[in-house]
């Protein structure tokens, strides 16, 4: 008798359908798999087998051929053990069929019939509910993860014989109910805040107009001066995800294993910061079958890159591409995949090799040629890309002292997003932009217009720093996002002026 199954197969952060079609006939007993199946799906003919016998359900002992379509398709992963024992058991007439046409299964067996969770549900379970599955049956494990995407009924079962059940008597399981607003309305707050920061005034301006208008930043300073304590309170004033941004977010990360710890729902806005060993492709992902890196991880969120110029050059290259166009495209011979990118790059490093350059208290050693070879480890390309930097000093001895606090995250982050509130009633005709940083040159030109003393000013600027067109376009954003920040609707020179303030490392090269 033959059976079909649906289930899927991740390529990048989306799922493509899967047929799972299982024939029981005459012939030397044994299981044949065919369709293009990796080695984990070769291995799940034992998995398999052992699991129907262990769970007390009737193994044939007849010949089983499995075929996945598509057959041109590469299928990885042991997340088609469900699938193909369920095709088993319908073929040898041991479960009801009703439920196979408009069901998806998903899950890796245990010997002893249960069942394991399974990387990438959240983007199998989008992608069910875009073709019109009606349900998707995942281990239990898993079943919150994929109860998120709304207009999906799921089902979560420990066992394999649970799942047979189902089949067979539809009408005693409920599918699980989540409302994936109200988990991401229980989202912790962020335990750093802004008001832990002692002085470092210029520092707080410039996280503030980063948020505010997703602009890539840097801090240059001696060992000790606070740079990565800035950095990781960046997120704490950033607006929350909204639920469309925390699904994708959530995708991401199911596909690449990250949601064990993180419950249901990512409801936080990622913030990632890989070592300066990290490789090209752990930061832009790859892999055989291709797997999110770093960057994607960053999605909707911060890559934090600590001691910039300690990560090889080569590596820093790869950034490039994706700070411009929001998503890594990784090529291998059979197919292409697309990752998104759209993050918020932060910076830190040292101004020398010893650290102490332009240092109040302690002196720098490093000659001048050090200096030049130390910074020649980041190219211009990469720091046109920066639209920040910004120079934090060591604290004085009466700002170390002092007990009084700061200005906290909350006020902040209302003034950021009451100028992102701005930005998109400008970009209401322009849905693809989400901030300042997005905008394109023919944007600039609407709605960054100059009067005379403004372009004289911008212009002596680039004459003195050698700016490139593209630096002179993000001082431009800048100068937008903290015009919005002003409550302004139109440019002023002093909003030009500050912008150029933060184009510290062309103005100490």
């Amino acid at each position: 008798m033959l059976a079909r199954i649906w289930s899927a197969a991740l390529i990048g952060v989306d799922a493509v359908k899967v047929g799972v079609e299982v024939d029981v006939s005459g012939g030397l007993p044994g299981i044949v798999v065919v369709g293009l199946p990796d080695t984990a799906v070769q291995e799940s003919r034992e998995r398999v087998k052992a699991a129907v016998r262990n769970a007390g359900l009737p193994f044939p002992m007849r010949k089983i051929v499995v075929n996945l379509t598509p057959a041109d398709l590469r299928k990885e992963g042991p997340s088609f053990d469900l699938p193909i024992s369920i095709g088993i058991l319908a073929a040898s007439e041991q479960i009801d069929t009703e439920l196979l046409e408009d069901h998806l299964f998903l899950g890796e067996l245990s010997l002893d019939g249960g069942l394991r969770p399974v990387a990438g549900v959240m983007a199998i379970a989008a992608a069910a509910q875009r073709l019109g599955i009606i349900g998707l049956v995942v281990p239990a494990d898993n079943a919150r993860e994929a109860a998120v995407v709304p207009g999906l009924k799921v089902y979560g079962f420990k066992r394999l014989t649970e799942v047979a059940d189902f089949l067979n008597h539809p009408e005693g399981n409920l599918p699980i109910q989540l409302d994936g607003e109200a988990e991401l309305a229980r989202s912790r707050a962020n335990a750093l805040d802004l008001r832990d920061v002692k002085g470092q005034a210029q520092a707080r301006r410039a996280l503030e107009i980063a948020a505010a208008g997703g602009h890539n930043l840097i801090f240059v300073g001696p060992p000790g001066s606070g740079k990565t304590m800035l950095a990781r309170r960046l997120p704490s004033i950033l607006p929350p995800l909204s639920f469309a941004e925390a699904l994708e977010v959530t995708q991401i990360h199911s596909v690449a294993g990250l949601l064990k710890d993180k419950g249901s729902l990512v409801s936080t806005r990622p913030f990632r910061s890989p070592h300066h060993s990290a490789s090209g492709p752990s930061l832009v992902g790859g892999g055989s079958f291709p797997r999110p890196g770093e960057i994607s991880l960053a999605h909707r969120g911060i890559l934090f890159l600590d001691e910039l110029t300690e990560f090889k050059r080569d590596v820093l290259e790869f950034l490039r591409q994706p700070l411009e166009d929001g998503q890594v495209t990784i090529s291998r011979t059979r197919q292409s995949v697309s990752f998104p990118a759209q993050f918020t790059l932060v910076a830190s490093t040292n101004p020398c090799a010893c650290g102490y350059f332009g240092d109040s208290v302690q002196p720098c050693t490093c000659t001048p040629r050090n200096r030049e070879h130390y910074w020649a480890r980041l190219s211009g390309p990469l720091m046109d890309r920066i639209d920040l930097q910004v120079v934090v000093s060591r604290l004085k001895p009466e700002e170390m002292t002092r007990y009084a606090q700061g200005e906290d995250s909350a006020a902040v982050r209302m003034r950021v997003q009451a100028a992102r509130d701005r930005a998109h009633q400008r970009f209401k005709a322009e849905p693809a932009l989400q901030c300042n940083a997005d905008m394109q040159s023919r944007h600039l030109q609407l709605w960054c217009p100059l009067d005379e003393a403004t372009r004289q000013l911008l212009e002596g600027a680039v004459r003195k720093l050698g700016l490139s067109a593209r630096a002179t376009d993000r001082i431009l954003k800048v100068a937008r996002t903290i015009a919005d920040l002003d409550e302004s609707a139109s440019l002023q020179i002093h909003h030009v002026a500050e912008a150029i303030q933060y184009r510290t490392i062309d103005r100490m090269q």
